[in-house]
């Protein structure tokens, strides 16, 4: 069995945004018991990451470390067409993930205690970001 949905979120600028309830909604609805859900971003200056949801100090240090290695307006980089967090937020999801992979157990997804499914805005400005889930299995 395979059932796929879209799901549309809008971020409030660079940041994480918990969508593991969404996730877990779509699984739950999906028909599916036993498997695996996919998760994809269409994007390219947004990524998806699975991370501690527990304390947000975690996702925090996370935005410091990425300022550090891949500064906006930095001088190295030609692509500016829209802004000096541009290109910064091209590399950033590169050294991300666009695509996430859960198991499915028992119809809900089989996230650890402290894991969480996050959508990372990369562009300082609010963006609308189209994610979508597959859920394949029996």
């Amino acid at each position: 069995m395979v059932h796929q949905q879209q799901l549309r979120f809008t971020t409030s600028g660079r940041g994480t945004l918990d969508i593991s309830r969404e996730i877990d909604h779509v699984i739950r609805h999906s028909g599916v018991a036993r498997g695996i859900c996919q998760i994809f971003i269409h994007h390219t200056s947004a990524s998806l990451i699975l991370c501690e949801n527990a304390d947000p100090a975690v996702r925090s240090d996370l935005e410091t470390f990425m300022k550090k290695i891949v500064p906006d307006g930095d001088r190295m980089f030609q692509h500016t067409d829209e802004g000096p967090d541009d290109m910064p937020a091209h590399v950033r999801t590169v050294l991300t993930q666009s695509a996430l992979s859960i198991p499915v157990n028992n119809g809900r997804d089989t996230l650890g205690t402290w894991q969480g499914v996050y959508l990372w805005e990369h562009r300082t400005h609010p963006h609308q970001r189209r994610v979508t889930v597959t859920v394949i299995g029996e």
